[in-house]
């Protein structure tokens, strides 16, 4: 297969250290990846999780030695720390084998746009820090990853293409794209604000592209459940990607146009229904600011 090149990627939410990691996946798309910038935003080592149960196996460590080999190749690599992987954040302002840490950072395109970049979870609403909140939240999540994990498994049995099980489960709960849509509001509003023209962030797993009144919101998605990257191209075009073996397009964002991803996300799943009931999300074709 071809080189996949561009001026930029992102990736987030890789949970190294954790079952539920793709790391197969992942490493197959960075040996396939040729880009000058690389930024990791956050929860890339689930230092959290691995403080309660270890999880780490040899494609992890494979991930970790090609990111690094990327660095000490020229690739400019960024890393952002998220919820998972906090105590990074006591870091911000080194270098870590060739990697730069950092809170945030600002991404300018190539088309001259300006993307504040972070994990996103100074997003989440205040009531999330409620402890049975969180656990019911987390317990939930841990189901739907068992489940992910098992239908992933048999499907590999049977020779079956990757099928992201979490999100067709998500699609169909009105609270999770209640939550959704929510919290992309809260990142455009906060851009806005700043005097950006977009943010790219991760942290709730759900890869997407879309306009909001203006502000251009990049969600680069997860290695957990849905195997989703974004990249930018010589031109400053975004596009989120899936990739299990080979690459996917689900959304773009130009100067241009924006064609919304969530539609997209659930293209290469064989179920038609699955498509149901997510207008509340879609924004349709847009044009970009």
């Amino acid at each position: 297969m071809a080189k996949l090149t561009c001026r930029t990627a992102f990736i987030s939410d890789v949970h190294l250290g954790t079952p539920d990691c793709k790391a197969d996946f992942l490493l197959d798309f960075l040996k396939h990846l040729d880009c000058e910038k690389l930024y990791l935003v956050g929860d890339i080592v689930d230092m959290e999780a691995m403080a309660r149960r270890r999880g780490w196996q040899r494609e992890h460590s494979a991930v970790v030695g090609h990111i690094l080999d990327m660095a000490a190749h020229g690739v400019e690599v960024i890393y952002i720390p998220g919820n998972h992987d906090a105590p990074m954040r006591g870091m911000a302002g080194q270098m870590l084998a060739g990697i730069r840490v950092e809170l945030d950072a600002v991404h300018e395109g190539a088309d001259g746009r300006r993307y504040r970049v972070s994990h996103g979870d100074e997003f989440d609403p205040e009531h999330v820090g409620r402890t049975w909140m969180l656990y019911l939240g987390d317990a939930l999540h841990r189901a739907i990853c068992w489940a992910n994990r098992r239908v992933h498994a048999v499907r590999r049995r049977m020779d079956l293409p990757y099928l992201p099980l979490s999100i067709i489960i998500k699609s169909h709960i009105g609270k999770a794209l209640d939550y959704i849509h929510g919290y992309e509001e809260r990142v455009a509003r906060d851009a806005r604000e700043r005097g950006f023209d977009g943010h790219i962030c991760g942290h709730i797993h759900f890869g997407h592209v879309r306009t909001i009144d203006g502000i251009v919101y990049l969600n680069d998605g997860d290695w957990v459940e849905h195997c989703t990257a974004l990249v930018e191209d010589a031109t400053g075009a975004m596009e989120l990607l899936h990739w299990t073996g080979q690459a996917t397009p689900l959304g773009r964002a130009s100067r241009e146009m924006v064609l919304p991803s969530l539609a997209g996300a659930l293209a290469f799943a064989p179920l038609a229904d699955c498509r149901t009931d997510l207008s509340g999300l879609e924004t349709g074709t847009a044009r970009a600011a």
